[in-house]
């Protein structure tokens, strides 16, 4: 998750071969201000799509929110972070099981989001690990892990427990043992590495999911008790 609206909270998995800046606003700061308050005061919404075909045609309502979270430090992403996002979105939505995508909608703007599923048995996730892992750790089947690729909240809604609820519902009724998601170490995700620390998850390793990307720490969370 990009957690709270937070930059994001999950490293892209490698790719198969995760925006356009806002125009300046031309309101007054007063204005904004006033719109800004409103927003923290209107009661949000919270609800998920599963399966391919729902996922997918979520997606053209995610990008703008995507591009502006993602347009952020640290991870000051333009158009071709965008087409990468596009790409393994479509990829993911056909070939994961168990994905799902959740939206948090304000007044019919969707002001947050979140994207995951279940790790399948020949999954890369945990391949990029800079520090060995034990293969009974790295071991998945299609049930055991679900991960939080993305989780994203645009600013003036953030802090208001908005990346929990839709961190929660994709993880509602899931028949996993653990979610694991990853996060980057600069400062300004420090509030996202905060959130995740106190929803329990705990620091794995740190990661580079593919090669060229930047570091990044895997974090896990125990759901239940292995069967």
């Amino acid at each position: 998750m990009s957690a709270p609206g937070w930059p994001r909270s999950a490293a892209r998995l490698p790719p198969p071969t995760p925006r356009p800046h806002a125009r300046p606003s031309r309101r007054s700061p007063a204005t904004s201000a006033d719109r800004t308050e409103e927003a923290r005061s209107m009661p949000v919404t919270v609800r998920r799509e599963e399966g391919a075909d729902a996922v997918l045609a979520a997606l053209d309502s995610l990008l703008p929110l995507y591009a502006e979270v993602y347009a952020e430090p640290p991870y000051h992403e333009g158009p071709e972070g965008i087409a990468d996002f596009i790409h393994l979105y479509h990829h993911q939505a056909r070939q994961r099981p168990g994905v799902r995508v959740a939206f948090a909608q304000d007044d019919g703007q969707t002001v947050g989001f979140a994207f995951g599923f279940r790790l399948p048995a020949d999954t890369a996730w945990w391949t990029g690990a800079l520090t060995p892992l034990p293969p009974d750790l790295t071991r998945e089947d299609g049930r055991r892990t679900f991960a939080v690729v993305e989780l994203g909240v645009r600013k003036p809604w953030r802090r208001r427990g908005i990346a929990r609820r839709l961190h929660a519902a994709l993880l509602e009724g899931q028949p996993v043992e653990r979610a694991t998601l990853t996060v980057r170490p600069e400062p300004e995700a420090a509030p996202a590495r905060a959130a995740y620390t106190a929803w329990g998850y705990r620091p794995l390793t740190a990661t580079r999911p593919w090669p060229e990307a930047p570091l990044y720490t895997a974090m896990i969370l125990p759901l239940q008790p292995a069967s």
